[in-house]
């Protein structure tokens, strides 16, 4: 029960997952925000597993692979959000293509496995739940961080039903439009740069 309540409060706390999820539901609808949903649900998975292996802690501590993903994660959000930037410039409202849905989930778990603070939440949060007594710690650390996934997921989901609604408004006022589209590419180059700036210091610039 402690650790359920624990994981409702960090997944309801504003961060970039929330944000990000917002803008691609303006964008693009309830599809998109639930493409993005599962995608940053699939980045949790992803920890999960790695951390009940013992894998997370070589990722997160380890400077070469964790800065080479977290760089690869980065520029792939810029590029994206300058992309989709490009396109609101270009296309009209009536006739500008939904993302596809495998794009969105994919960008969604780029944002999560790039976000430092979630190898760190499974590493540094999960194991003070287990209970070496009981037995079989990985298997605790699998069903506690399966359980966070889906607290997490489920909150995901009711911003995206939030959002949706904001994005009817704004579809009824065409001249927003435009400022949709760039707003919500905007928030893909501004999660890539945090991103970016976040790993610089674990960079070896010599």
């Amino acid at each position: 029960m402690t650790f359920s309540f624990s994981a409702l409060l960090l997944s309801l706390s504003p961060g970039p997952s929330n944000l990000f999820i917002m803008a691609c539901t303006v964008s693009g609808g309830r599809v998109a925000g639930a493409s993005a949903a599962i995608g940053m649900a699939l980045g949790s998975f992803t920890y999960v597993i790695l951390t009940a292996l013992g894998l997370a802690a070589l990722i997160v501590y380890s400077p070469t692979i964790f800065t080479g993903l977290t760089l690869a994660g980065a520029i792939y959000l810029v590029v994206s959000g300058g992309l989709a930037w490009r396109a609101a410039g270009e296309l009209a409202v009536q006739s500008r293509p939904r993302s596809a849905p495998n794009r969105l989930w994919m960008r969604g778990l780029m944002v999560e496995l790039t976000n430092p603070k979630t190898g760190l939440f499974f590493l540094a949060f999960l194991p003070q739940f287990t209970r070496p007594a009981l037995g079989n710690v990985p298997e605790q650390l699998l069903v506690l961080g399966t359980l966070y996934a889906v607290i997490a997921l489920g909150c995901d989901l009711v911003v995206v039903s939030a959002s949706a609604k904001l994005g009817r408004w704004l579809q009824q006022h065409p001249r927003l439009a435009k400022k949709q589209e760039q707003g919500a590419a905007a928030v893909l180059i501004i999660l890539g740069v945090v991103i970016l700036i976040n790993a610089l210091p674990g960079m070896d610039l010599k």
